[in-house]
């Protein structure tokens, strides 16, 4: 209703009385903004179909409110398309829930704890495919048996009395306790998770989904990407459905060898970001060994679930990055319209509003990349003053967890992302510039009447006064190019 006061989001997500530390939202449900149950519900035409656009506008300027996320998400990672009617959403969604439940069945097959309501945290199987006896296998085993649960140990056994197991099966068991173990570290301040069935339920879905995706399988931090969708969607065929289309675009992130990580192209473009934004951090980075940004993994691979409250997650996944959800399958649409539909289902999100504005054939650079150099950019004097060696940047960076200003953040990524890109148009427009790093610094001193310092930029040749110049180092100069200097000639 408009004129009711904006509520607290995260009043919908409660948490345990004694988590007192966590940090409540900055996002707030503003009435008449935020997309309503009555404006979602009215978005549909009398058979069913969503007008996409419009509930992406209403979602960019005052996000979802938390009783319909769950179904509109389903919209957003691309579940359903917006141009398909009542009828054929519920015939697709019982094929899914089928499917997925055949996929359990065959899981509970092999490892009859899977659908069981509980879940293990204990290893059960050696690389060799031979049962793990040790006194914490043993224990567990003994909790199972005592709950007349699965015991595992004997689940094992009975697998291998008929012959050597598959590789397939061995490598889905060595995954089982590590996904347990990560379940009951997930979301642990919210009340949700105090139930074991909402615990089995996310274990369910991962081991599910690490068996039909043999080449991620699991990663550290896929619950967390995970969690949400438990929370959002009651049924649980839904929620890994959520779940699974989100993964086609992350799983890239997950995948690592012992030489690279996923998300390396972003670390290197993260790096090339911060020595634009903050050089002199930058090179201390680089003093400390820390030049690879290794130390920026997890929020990259999770997307700030651990850096930001809950709600506030949510709120960035939908508000600032709508390209995170655009994901659609669309097999019968030419080339030319899917380019089309593209270009009106992005160009409402904030972030995706400020690449639109930029023409550039490069592809653009996820909003988590700005995320992160904004982080830094504001730890920046405590890093610089405290940070001795890498252990010194995790711990600073580890004491934000939960703690950031997601509003701010996302703000702050905004503006560093105009930085970035201004500098990249210098640097290609501007070849006779000295360069350091993406940033164009061009200092060559020209004899004339009025002694000056010559700039290049993109528009032309513009001058500085000398005893200004002579008195600016390299990051001033730069600095001044965004600001709007009197043309006093140009020189082809």
């Amino acid at each position: 209703m408009w004129g009711a006061p904006a509520e607290p989001a995260d009043s919908y997500y409660e948490v345990r009385p004694e988590c007192t530390d966590v940090p409540g939202t900055k996002f707030k449900i503003r009435p008449g903004k935020t997309l309503s149950v009555r404006k979602w519900k009215a978005a549909f035409s009398p058979d069913g179909q969503l007008d996409i656009g419009q509930t992406l506008g209403r979602i960019h300027r005052g996000g979802i409110h938390p009783t319909i996320r769950g179904e509109v998400w389903e919209f957003l990672l691309g579940c359903f398309d917006p141009r398909s009617t009542y009828e054929e959403r519920e015939q697709l969604r019982e094929e899914r829930r089928e499917q997925y439940e055949k996929w359990k069945i065959v899981c509970h097959e092999i490892f009859p704890v899977v659908g069981s309501g509980e879940f293990i945290t204990a290893p059960v199987i050696t690389e060799d495919g031979q049962p793990i006896e040790e006194p914490l296998v043993l224990q567990e085993a003994h909790n199972a048996a005592e709950a007349a649960t699965p015991n595992s140990t004997e689940i094992v056994n009975d697998l291998i009395s008929n012959g050597p197991l598959d590789k397939r099966i061995i490598n889905w068991l060595l995954l089982l306790h590590q996904i347990g173990l990560d379940v009951k570290r997930t979301d642990r301040s919210l009340i949700f998770y105090e139930k074991q069935e909402n615990l089995a339920k996310l274990w369910d879905i991962l081991v599910v989904y690490a068996w039909i995706d043999t080449d991620v399988g699991y990663c550290q931090g896929m619950s967390d990407i995970c969690s949400p969708m438990i929370i959002l969607l009651k049924n649980e065929a839904d929620a890994f459905w959520c779940f699974e289309r989100l993964m086609r675009r992350l799983r890239g992130n997950f995948k690592c060898t012992e030489s690279s990580v996923g998300v390396e192209s972003q670390l290197s473009h993260l790096a090339m970001v911060t020595q634009v934004i903050d050089p002199k951090l930058h090179q201390h980075l680089e003093t400390l060994g820390g030049g690879d940004y290794l130390f920026a993994v997890r929020m990259l691979m999770v997307l700030f679930r651990r850096e930001f409250s809950f709600c506030d997650s949510l709120y960035l996944w939908g508000e600032y990055d709508p390209d995170l959800f655009y994901l659609y399958e669309e097999p019968t649409l030419s080339m030319e319209e899917a380019k089309m539909r593209s270009r009106s289902m992005r160009h409402y999100g904030k972030f995706e509003r400020e690449n639109m504005k930029i023409k550039s054939e490069e592809a653009p650079l996820p909003i988590s990349v700005f995320l992160v150099a904004s982080v830094l950019k504001d730890k920046s004097t405590k890093l610089l003053h405290e940070a001795r060696g890498l252990d010194d940047v995790v711990k600073i960076l580890n004491d934000i967890t939960g703690s950031l200003d997601a509003k701010k953040a996302c703000n702050e990524a905004i503006k560093l992302h105009k930085i970035s890109e201004k500098s990249k148009r210098l640097r290609r427009r501007s070849p006779r510039g000295k360069f350091d790093g993406d940033v164009c610094f061009p200092v060559k001193k020209q004899p004339s009447k009025s002694s000056c310092t010559v700039v290049s930029v993109s528009s032309g040749l513009r001058r500085l006064p000398e005893d200004v110049a002579a008195n600016w180092n390299e990051s001033q100069l730069c600095n001044s190019i965004s600001r709007p200097i009197p043309l006093l000639e140009k020189h082809g």
